[in-house]
């Protein structure tokens, strides 16, 4: 008998739970991979399975997709619903239309050698990088822009409750 192959949850609205990961590191600056072939960069993400806790689901990711511990990490806090975005036309498929996703904001704990992206047999991501706050919004593909805007804006005020990082010069393009 096959093991039972895990089905990621979609809402009856066509939307794909996920989790969202921001890592900071103690400098507050933010680990952003870059997507495996060339696909540009982009934070830690993954669906939920159908029946996953969404707890579990973002120490799953994270251990799959940057091969970090739950152990390595401090969970800072999340975002307190979901966020969304469409997916472009192009990519939709089934009757999945985009997700939903519960952002997390962790500080690492672990040195960064703990990093590494062969947890799998299919890595997510072949490079990394640590980033100013705002960067990642400029480097993510266009349909996830606002997703980060709004996720690094409600997660700040954990990190940062005197004010976020000034906008850097080139907010106003995006």
């Amino acid at each position: 008998m096959q093991p039972k192959v895990p089905t990621d949850y979609i809402d009856k609205d066509g939307f794909r739970a996920n989790v969202g990961i921001v890592l900071m590191r103690e400098s507050g600056e933010l680990f952003l991979g870059g997507r495996v072939g060339g696909r540009g960069w982009q934070f830690p993400q993954g669906g939920v399975n159908r029946g996953e806790q969404i707890e579990q689901a973002l120490f799953r990711e994270l251990k799959e997709e940057i091969g970090l511990e739950q152990s390595d990490v401090q969970v800072l806090g999340s975002t307190q619903g979901w966020l969304r975005y469409r997916l472009p036309r192009q990519y939709i498929r089934d009757r999945c239309i985009g997700q939903k996703q519960r952002w997390f904001l962790l500080k690492l704990l672990a040195a960064e050698s703990r990093l590494h992206f062969d947890s799998t047999g299919q890595p997510e991501f072949d490079r990394w990088r640590w980033t100013d706050y705002w960067t990642p919004v400029r480097e993510v593909v266009h349909f996830k822009r606002r997703v980060y805007v709004r996720a690094l804006h409600d997660l700040g005020k954990l990190q940062f409750p005197d004010g976020l990082p000034a906008y850097p010069d080139w907010w106003s393009e995006i």
